[in-house]
């Protein structure tokens, strides 16, 4: 870890030299600045994670204007650099006025040791905290980046950590030509997954067909999935071709396989196996190049412990499982996803913001864009409102964290135990406002009375 600096700008060479004293007790830098100028100097051509800097240069003791001036330009030069003030009284009202302006916060000469650490010590570890999470989010925007370049997404709209993994896995084993088994809650998104699969695979020029297995007659499957000639049952007047036939040289996604009879099960086990079948009423045995996917919300295993699904086809479907989350889950897509439906027909006031951050979203993104499209319809001006969202959140209920990078439960709790429970402590602490805490509060059940 690199060693923490400070600069301390203030034109008494004795408050530099006490406070780099101070400050070396605990393994911290100091660099020294006499001037407002050559504060600015050192600020722009040294890495420093704070500055503590006086707010009077000048004879005129009564004037911070020299201050107010040097904040305002260290402000300008590096905007998230934390600035600690040291004020006399006569200078308190410019000192309040420059916390309001983004101060970190102000101490008066002479200062408390002990209340001057603590306030370092904490502005230091945010400052820690807040470089990580930059960190973090440059790596996501760079993976992202690298990941619209490379592959066809399909115009998928997410911002989450989840997706983006899940996205990274589903172009990786795109390349491949194992069968792949999507699973997730009704309404995620998981056609929209093999679609992407499908757009990056060695496939790709083929066609991509999709059958929905759960609504096939059983009377039915068979020539569904195989064909079948004329004559081969009532009403087969022409020969047809059947879903693997139509796949040929591409992709078949087989949604719903959870509701596939076990009959229909046992002829799907042997094409994939031997790639041959027959259409129904033909001898002649015919051979497919297909690329299979499955999707299903339901739980394959406990089917296959059941008895209701069959444990070989189940091992041969699922070489490689892509999982998609519920959006509860990945609740930093809701808003992307509800102004990507709404499209440039409207715009979310932030009502209609809290309140599709608070709703549990049971029917996942298709729930989400028809509530989107329902309000895009009944709202007034062009904006949406919480009232033509029309969902049923009960009172009281807050919001969720916007940003899983944000600070979660564990780091508020620790917070509030390092600050004895004060609020505004603690959401200094956290980089937080403390109506942004409240709401976190609120959110984990850690309300404040």
């Amino acid at each position: 870890m690199p060693a923490r600096t400070i600069l301390v700008i203030d034109d008494n060479p004795g408050v530099i030299e006490a406070l780099a004293t101070l400050f070396a007790l605990h393994d911290i830098r100091t660099l020294g600045a006499a001037t407002p100028e050559q504060g600015l100097d050192s600020a722009r051509a040294t890495r420093v994670d704070l500055v503590i800097a006086d707010m009077n240069f000048s004879d005129d003791t009564t004037s911070g204007a020299e201050g107010e001036a040097l904040f305002h330009a260290l402000r300008a030069a590096q905007p998230d650099l934390p600035v600690i003030l040291l004020t006399g009284w006569t200078h308190l009202d410019a000192a309040v006025r420059l916390v309001k302006a983004g101060a970190a916060d102000y101490l008066s000469k002479p200062w408390d040791d002990a209340r001057l650490l603590a306030t370092v010590e904490n502005l230091l570890e945010l400052a820690e905290a807040n470089c990580q999470l930059a960190e973090r989010r440059q790596a996501r925007r760079a993976r992202r980046e690298k990941l619209e370049t490379e592959f066809d997404l399909a115009g998928l709209v997410f911002a989450s950590d989840a997706m983006l993994q899940l996205l990274e896995m589903t172009c990786q084993v795109a390349r491949g030509s194992v069968p792949v088994l999507i699973t997730g809650p009704n309404g995620t998104g998981k056609e929209r997954i093999a679609a992407i699969v499908h757009a990056n695979s060695a496939a790709r020029t083929g066609p991509f067909v999709a059958v929905n297995c759960g609504a096939l007659p059983e009377n039915l499957l068979e020539a569904e999935l195989f064909g079948a000639e004329a004559g081969a049952y009532t009403g087969a007047t022409r020969a047809r071709e059947g879903r693997f036939e139509q796949a040929d040289g591409g992709t078949l996604l087989l949604d719903e396989i959870g509701n596939l009879p076990l009959a229909g099960q046992a002829k799907l086990l042997r094409v994939l196996e031997t790639g041959q079948f027959e259409r129904l009423g033909s001898g002649r045995t015919r051979s497919v190049r297909v690329r299979i996917l499955s999707a299903t919300n339901a739980d394959l295993r406990a089917l296959v412990r059941a008895g209701r699904f069959r444990e070989d086809l189940y091992y041969r479907l699922n070489a490689i499982e892509l999982a998609l989350p519920p959006l509860a889950s990945r609740r930093e897509d809701i808003l992307p996803l509800a102004e990507h439906f709404l499209g440039g027909a409207g715009m979310l006031d932030d009502g209609a913001r809290e309140a599709l951050l608070a709703y549990p979203w049971p029917g996942n993104v298709r729930e989400l864009r028809n509530t989107l499209e329902r309000a895009r319809l009944l709202c007034r001006d062009g904006v949406v409102r919480a009232a033509d969202l029309a969902l049923p959140v009960a009172a009281g209920v807050a919001s969720s964290p916007r940003d899983l990078d944000e600070p979660g439960r564990a780091a508020i709790e620790e917070a509030l135990r390092a600050c004895n429970g004060v609020v505004a402590r603690a959401a200094q602490r956290l980089g937080l406002s403390r109506q942004a805490l409240y709401r976190r509060l609120q959110y984990y059940g850690l309300a404040q009375d």
